[in-house]
């Protein structure tokens, strides 16, 4: 799924033009971690995005790339300087989450919201393992929908409290029942 959806996305991103367009890696300069999981397989996977996984893998990707230009090495974009970097990144995070309020789904908006913001307090803090982390739950949360695990995790990173990398490692590898 991860291939399919960073090839959706490069063709998006071209589709768009500008700037963005012209920050694409060709595939020679993609990241090597291209190919590992993201955080868009994981939602693709979860049956409250069932009949809908390419468009989920595809804005997840997109947000996912935005924050990979914030925080670490992107995997279809080549990273520019620090200043565009941030700007690209936050386009992207734009591109996702528009997608998502196009599809009405008010509750991955704001739980990829919540990822967005607290997997930036972690890389604050040094904590990249805690970003992590809070990905693969948030991920795991838009997929399968939400937990009182998951909920008292987010608490607790927001805290900065001890025990918040266990707490969210803990939620994300929990199933949470349906609603």
């Amino acid at each position: 799924m991860s291939g399919q959806s960073l090839q959706a996305l490069r063709e998006l991103l071209a589709e768009c033009g500008g700037l963005i367009a012209g920050l694409l890696a060709s595939p020679a300069e993609q990241a090597e971690g291209a190919e590992r999981d993201s955080p868009a397989t994981l939602v693709a996977g979860g049956p409250r995005v069932a009949g809908s996984e390419d468009e989920y893998g595809l804005l997840i990707e997109a947000i996912y790339e935005g924050y990979l230009l914030h925080y670490d090495v992107p995997r279809v974009l080549r990273r520019p300087e620090a200043d565009l970097a941030v700007l690209a990144g936050d386009r992207l995070y734009a591109i996702g989450l528009a997608r998502l309020v196009e599809l009405g789904d008010t509750f991955a908006v704001a739980e990829l919201a919540d990822t967005i913001t607290l997997s930036s307090l972690a890389q604050g803090a040094g904590d990249t393992e805690l970003a992590e982390a809070v990905w693969e739950a948030g991920a795991r949360t838009v997929g399968w929908g939400p937990s009182d695990r998951h909920r008292a995790a987010k608490e607790l990173v927001a805290a900065g409290a001890p025990g918040a990398l266990e707490a969210m490692r803990t939620s994300a590898r929990a199933v949470p029942t349906p609603p």
